[in-house]
C-alpha cells in the first residue's frame, strides 16, 4: 500500500488564494495492480494562474488540477516499465495509479540531456501556448511589432522570443526591474517597461509611435489591455491568452470598455485555449527544442522544492514572485 499525498480544494476562491483555501490529505493506493496499469510517483509539478479559474476541474473537495512530470514505480504495462518517465494531467498529488495508459499518459518529445522539467514548461503547456496561440492567430510578419504584456512569464518570455526569431521589434512589459533587465539584456526585446514605474500610453507612444503595434498578445487584460488596444495599428491582430489582472477580481468590472477601439481600428481579437492545437503539440515541441539547442530560445526556471509546498509556490504567481516558469519539485 502507498499514502499518496494530495492538495484538495478546501472552499472555493474569493479573491486572492490563501492557505486556508487547500487542504492535504491522505489517500491510501494498493501496488497490487491489474495488467495494463502502472502506478507513479511525482518528480516535479507545474502552478499555473489558469488554475484559479479553472471551477469546473477545481471542484470544493476535488484534488486541484494541473500537469506533473512523474516516474512509473510499479508497472504492468510492458510499455511503460519500472522508472519510465511519464507526463501526467493527474493534478496536485504525490502517487497516481494510471489505469488506461493510451488516455491518460501524455506523449513527450526527446529531451536528450534538458531537464525534466522542461516538459512543464518551454516543452510542455506554456510552450505550446505560446507557439500555437502567437504564430496562428497573432501570424508576425518580418518587421512588425509586437507587444507582449507579462513579458516575463512562463508564455510571454516565449513569445517574445519567437517573436525575435521572426524578425519582429518586440515591446515588453513586466512588474519589476530584475525582469526588464532580463528580457533587454538576455533576451533581446526592444524596448522594456516596468508596467508599475511608467504611464502606459507614454511608454507605448515611445516605443510604438502613431499606433503602430501590429500584434499584441495578452496575458494580462484588464486596464492595460484596455490602454494597448488604442496603440494598435489598423487591422491589427491580437491574442488573449491570459486575464491574470481579472482573475482575483471580487466584483464586475465595471469599464472603460475596449470595443470602440476594437471597432475603430478594425481589429481581429481571439480568445484561446491550447489544447485546440493538442494533435500538433509534436510539432511545436520539435520547433522549440531546436530552438533550444540553436540557442534562440533562453528559459528561466522558479523552482519551489516540497510538496507541501504547493500551495505557496501557486500563492506567489499572483504576487509576482515568479521569475520565470514556476515549477514544484518533490
Amino acid at each position: 500500500m502507498v499514502i499518496c499525498k494530495k492538495w484538495t480544494l478546501a472552499k472555493k476562491f474569493h479573491g486572492k488564494p490563501t492557505p486556508a483555501d487547500f487542504k492535504l490529505v491522505d489517500e491510501e493506493i494498493s501496488e497490487n495492480i491489474n495488467d495494463g496499469e502502472v502506478l507513479c510517483e511525482a518528480v516535479c509539478l507545474t502552478v499555473d494562474p489558469y488554475m484559479r479559474t479553472a471551477e469546473a476541474m477545481n471542484g470544493v473537495g476535488n484534488t486541484m488540477f494541473g500537469e506533473q512530470i512523474a516516474k512509473v514505480t510499479v508497472s504492468k504495462n510492458p510499455k511503460y516499465p519500472v522508472g519510465t518517465i511519464v507526463r501526467l494531467m493527474s493534478g496536485w498529488r504525490s502517487h497516481t495509479l494510471v489505469k488506461d495508459a493510451e488516455k491518460e499518459i501524455r506523449r513527450s518529445a526527446e529531451m536528450s540531456d534538458l531537464p525534466l522539467s522542461l516538459m512543464l514548461g518551454v516543452m510542455g503547456m506554456p510552450g505550446m501556448t505560446a507557439y500555437f496561440g502567437f504564430l496562428e492567430i497573432c501570424q508576425p510578419k518580418a518587421g512588425e511589432t509586437v507587444l507582449v504584456s507579462g513579458a516575463a512569464g512562463a508564455v510571454g518570455s516565449l513569445v517574445g522570443q519567437i517573436a525575435k526569431i521572426k524578425g519582429c521589434k518586440v515591446i515588453g512589459f513586466a512588474g519589476n526591474d530584475e525582469k526588464c533587465e532580463w528580457l533587454k539584456k538576455d533576451l533581446g526585446f526592444d524596448y522594456v517597461y516596468n508596467y508599475k514605474k511608467v504611464d502606459i500610453d507614454t511608454a507605448l507612444n515611445e516605443a510604438a509611435p502613431e499606433n503602430s503595434i501590429d500584434c499584441y498578445f495578452d496575458n494580462v487584460g484588464g486596464m492595460f489591455t484596455v490602454k494597448a488596444l488604442n496603440h494598435m495599428k489598423t487591422f491589427g491582430r491580437v491574442s488573449i491568452c491570459g486575464s491574470i489582472a481579472n482573475y482575483n477580481s471580487t466584483e464586475v468590472p465595471t469599464g472603460p470598455l475596449p470595443f470602440i477601439n476594437i471597432l475603430k481600428s478594425q481589429l481581429r481579437v481571439e480568445g484561446f485555449i491550447v489544447m485546440r492545437w493538442y494533435q500538433r503539440w509534436q510539432e511545436g515541441e520539435k520547433a522549440m527544442l531546436q530552438w533550444i539547442k540553436e540557442g534562440k530560445i533562453k528559459y528561466k526556471e522558479h523552482i519551489t522544492k516540497g510538496f507541501e509546498k504547493m500551495p505557496e509556490a501557486f500563492m506567489g504567481l499572483f504576487e509576482g514572485s515568479n521569475f520565470g516558469k514556476a515549477i514544484v519539485k518533490v
